[in-house]
């Protein structure tokens, strides 16, 4: 789809022209940086506003209050932190906060922002190592398995706060070997754009 799946973008999110333009200039940079450090998958590139863009952007449909401090864990190319960020472009409330190991990444990641003028920072370093960084909604894509994640989550949500991680085919057994470890609250939200995967919605997190 590409480039053709832009208009219905727009239409479902309902973004604004200077909105449009950031996510025009984020495509740009994305095809430029992508042979040197591999932002994302060659044979995803051809369908980036579908697969990569309205899977990231899904996500701020589901927070209903959105201000506070946002954190993406494992940002890689910059979904879903910097898509979810220009999106809250014009809302100064809401501040984000990009976690990214690899130090070519995080510097693609900078210069997005810069060139976007967005309200994010980066931090280069392992999520395990980062200071705890009491996150309002905490989000991370293709990251680690749910057990995993709710380490990471214990470790950087505010315990008032939300997490949500898209998830693939595999999403319910990774919910049930979850909760073997871990008491939690979760809502499995119909994935747009993987009609077998689910958005998982979590909160109240507590190691059994």
């Amino acid at each position: 789809m590409g480039k053709d799946y832009r208009r219905e973008f727009q239409a479902e999110f309902n973004v604004s022209r200077e909105t449009l333009a950031r996510l025009d200039y984020y495509d740009t940079m994305l095809r430029k940086w992508n042979p040197a450090i591999n932002l994302i998958s060659k044979s995803t590139i051809s369908a980036l506003w579908q697969r990569h863009f309205h899977d990231s952007a899904q996500i701020y449909q589901l927070i209903p209050k959105k201000n506070g401090h946002w954190v993406d864990l494992g940002s890689g190319g910059g979904f879903p932190g910097l898509v979810l960020a220009i999106l809250a472009v014009a809302d100064p409330t809401i501040r984000f906060t990009l976690v990214e190991s690899d130090q070519r990444k995080s510097a693609f990641l900078r210069t997005a922002i810069q060139e976007l003028t967005l309200n994010a920072t980066v931090i280069t370093k392992r999520i395990e190592e980062t200071e705890p960084l009491e996150a309002d909604v905490l989000t991370a894509r293709a990251l680690a398995s749910l057990d995993k994640l709710l380490e990471y989550t214990e470790r950087h949500l505010k315990p008032e706060g939300t997490a949500i991680f898209p998830k693939g085919e595999k999403y319910k057994d990774e919910i049930d070997r979850a909760i073997t470890l871990w008491q939690f609250d979760v809502e499995e939200i119909a994935s747009k754009t993987n009609p077998n995967g689910a958005i998982l919605k979590i909160g109240g997190i507590t190691r059994v």
